[in-house]
């Protein structure tokens, strides 16, 4: 192979070995919780931890890496998150207790956050015009088919060998990434750096990054009951706030404000925040609600998204060609509509839909139900065809942004956008949808006080309520978690809808030749520096 397409298996491995493990690891943790002794932590306190203490560490930190990335050098970043992944995956897996695994975690999401943001960064200074899409592309399909794979590999591993393979299947793809980042690679960084680079800001925009993605994540997994979920908030809006007026009086800022001056740069970034925030709340509800609601086994939950995750791996390619020959704005006006038309589809379901139960033991339930075929496939078909035209050209259109020196950091804000923005939104609407099921469990059975606290213990939005709750009431929490998800639906298809006007208005196409070079500002301030 040449030394571009061994560049492009580094990096599609190093950032795709990061996605496997955000999703891998969600199905072992049952096993994981049985097995592991927990002695400083309770061991559901200590499941929720390895699994969002992870993704704290791992989105408070895209942005410093992505600026190391850019200042000291990407393939050698590149280099020491791919070894410390492969080092802190074997502590993983190698690990006695939950204490050590969740310190083993916290250090595994600090190396996996120099993946993500320097393989977008490594493509952007490799390759050129269509190529580039097409090279997103490859890294969105692989990305994607990772990330869909998963909870198939890790149900695998954990009922025919171990939980501990959930983790050690890293070692040997981290091995051969290693293996061509180093012979093949080329060095690339941004020679125009200059002075000492931004310490403080860096541990500014890690507390507001990490606070706000922890603090929202937490909420939701403790229903709002843990304080710890609001300090973190506190403190994450706190240094948000601080960090603008910092980076304006720092002489070396991490993050140069006049990045945000560039026109398509900030309105990808802010379609990603609402985008991103809809696509999270659509995955996130809509397994609670197959499953706890119309009864859907695990199996035939995971196996529905199959469709989407078929698309992604098989399409996304071709859409990064075109988003990088013809300019990426009219996908992006367009894919966030089917998204919408999709979750749409999704707002009719009704509460009586036949459920799918596959089950491993029995092949004949592979067959999928009435209902799935008509009530989830439609808007699966939609929904997935539609973010397999968004996820490359958002790509391309964040990287063709910026300059190519800065291609680090903008590559770590917009993920840093993505995953701050998923659990805000998804904080937001579980709040709405709450106090939704509760008003409407309320009208459903007379004299049910829904301000209960022993009503909110037995019965709870998008979860089966408690054993021996009467069956009225069962039916009614039925009907009322419908009309939730409905409402979660709605306002994800409006988030959508405004991220494709914000796209189709806002951004400007550039010309093929052109794509790489980033688009000028609406000011000199904006240009590169």
């Amino acid at each position: 192979m040449s030394p571009k397409n061994w560049t492009l298996l580094a990096v599609v491995l190093g950032s795709s070995i990061v996605f496997l493990d955000g999703t891998i690891v969600n199905v072992a943790l049952p096993r994981i919780g049985k097995e592991l002794p927990a002695t400083v932590v309770g061991v559901l306190e200590g499941q929720t931890y390895v699994n969002s203490g992870y993704l704290a560490v791992l989105s408070a930190l895209l942005i410093l890496s992505g600026a190391l990335n850019d200042y000291y050098g990407r393939r050698r970043m590149f280099a020491i998150g791919l070894t410390g992944f492969g080092i802190t995956s074997v502590m993983c897996g190698l690990s006695p207790t939950m204490e050590i695994l969740i310190l083993c975690r916290l250090l595994q999401g600090a190396a996996g956050a120099l993946l993500v943001p320097g393989a977008l960064s490594i493509i952007t200074a490799t390759f050129q015009g269509a190529e580039r899409g097409r090279a997103f592309g490859v890294w969105a399909a692989a990305s994607s088919a990772t990330t869909t794979l998963g909870p198939i590999v890790g149900g695998f591993l954990v009922d025919t060998v171990s939980w501990r393979l959930a983790f050690l299947i890293n070692v040997p793809l981290v091995g051969l990434a290693l293996f061509a980042t180093i012979r093949h690679m080329r060095e690339t960084r941004d020679e125009e750096a200059t002075g000492r680079f931004d310490w403080l800001g860096a541990a500014v925009i890690a507390l507001a990054v990490g606070g706000l993605a922890f603090g929202a994540t937490r909420g939701q997994e403790q229903a709002w009951r843990d304080p710890i979920a609001f300090v973190s908030l506190g403190i994450g809006f706190v240094a948000l706030a601080v960090f603008p007026v910092l980076m304006a009086r720092s002489r070396n800022p991490l993050v140069p404000l006049d990045l945000f001056r560039v026109r398509n740069f900030a309105v990808t970034n802010l379609s990603t925040f609402l985008v991103y925030g809809a696509l999270y709340v659509s995955f996130a509800f809509q397994g609670l609600f197959l499953q706890n609601t119309l009864g859907y086994s695990a199996l035939a939950a995971g196996a529905g998204g199959l469709p989407v995750g078929i698309m992604l791996a098989t399409l996304s390619p071709r859409f990064g060609a075109l988003a990088g020959r013809f300019g990426a704005r009219r996908f992006l006006a367009a894919a966030p509509v089917l998204m919408a038309m999709g979750v749409l589809w999704y707002a009719r379901i009704p509460s009586t839909s036949v459920p799918w139960q596959a089950n491993v033991a029995d092949p004949a339930t592979f067959i999928p139900s009435a209902g799935y075929l008509v009530d989830i496939l439609p808007g699966s078909l939609l929904f997935g065809f539609g973010l397999t035209m968004l996820v490359a050209p958002l790509t391309t259109a964040v990287m063709a942004s910026v300059p190519v020196q800065r291609s680090g950091l903008g590559s770590a804000i917009n993920n840093a956008v993505s995953r701050v923005g998923a659990p805000l939104i998804s904080a937001v609407i579980f709040v709405a949808i709450s106090a939704s099921f509760y008003t409407a469990l309320a009208s459903r059975v007379e004299g049910l006080d829904p301000a209960s606290p022993e009503v909110r213990a037995q019965i709870q939005p998008l979860n089966p309520p408690a054993a021996g709750v009467p069956p009225n009431q069962a039916m009614a929490a039925r009907e009322a978690s419908t009309d939730a998800f409905h409402l979660a639906m709605l306002v994800s298809a409006g988030l959508l809808l405004a991220g494709a006007a914000i796209n189709g208005f806002g951004l400007r196409d550039q010309p093929a030749a052109e794509v790489g070079e980033p688009v000028a500002a609406d000011n000199p301030a904006g240009s590169p520096a």
